[in-house]
């Protein structure tokens, strides 16, 4: 038996620090694709007490599935946009087509695809960072506790100005840089996308095919 299956099997959820453990195991990237089947099951598992528990939200199914009933993989939607910045990357860059396509679905998807991650990811991530700078703003204020004088310059404690800064920080800018390997490590950062150029050429590409068969026919 691989021990890390072990692990993740072993995994449960009944604090907020559980999770963090497991998003910190999915850092790395080399890790999660030899486990990704033991991972998408644990990370619903994750998200069922984060939503329900965490967050008091009933009304939510894990997974979501879309209109003809397909299941949507909530890890690999969280990897990918993981990859491409975040989600407010994602949004000005207007890639939530592009991540729809990388998903399986369709280019008119994407909007589908943003309000899926913006119910279930998106204050995921929020807490997993914010809990990330609080615990390294904790760890900075213990090495300083014999110094004469703790408290920042303006008279106030290192985590108070940590807290205030996550808050006020576009957080999902912190996951920029990170690469996804293998299959999915097609691009460090993807230009904006531009749907109707990209719906232009499938018409003109459709147009084609139906002028070549006329001709044959």
């Amino acid at each position: 038996m691989d021990w890390s299956i072990m692990i993740i099997r072993a995994m449960e959820f009944k604090d907020f620090n559980d999770c963090k453990a497991l998003l910190e195991m999915m850092e790395d990237d080399k890790f999660v694709f030899p486990y990704k089947h033991e991972l998408e099951r644990k990370f619903e598992e994750m998200l069922q007490w984060f939503i329900t528990v965490k967050l008091g939200i009933t009304t939510r199914p894990i997974p979501p599935q879309m209109v003809d009933n397909r299941k949507i993989d909530l890890l690999s939607l969280y990897m990918i946009v993981k990859r491409d910045g975040g989600y407010r990357s994602v949004t000005n860059d207007n890639l939530w087509p592009v991540i729809a396509k990388d998903m399986g679905y369709e280019y008119k998807d994407g909007e589908y695809m943003r309000i899926i991650y913006a119910m279930y990811l998106d204050i995921l991530v929020y807490y997993y960072r914010f809990k990330d700078v609080q615990e390294k703003a904790h760890d900075k204020e213990r090495m300083k506790e014999r110094e004469p004088s703790p408290k920042s310059c303006h008279g106030r404690s290192a985590s108070a100005e940590a807290v205030k800064d996550v808050v006020a920080m576009d957080h999902y800018a912190l996951y920029a840089g990170n690469d996804w390997e293998g299959a999915w490590n097609m691009h460090k950062r993807r230009r904006k996308f531009d749907f109707k150029e990209a719906r232009k050429a499938v018409d003109e590409a459709n147009k084609s095919v139906l002028m070549f068969a006329a001709k044959r026919n």
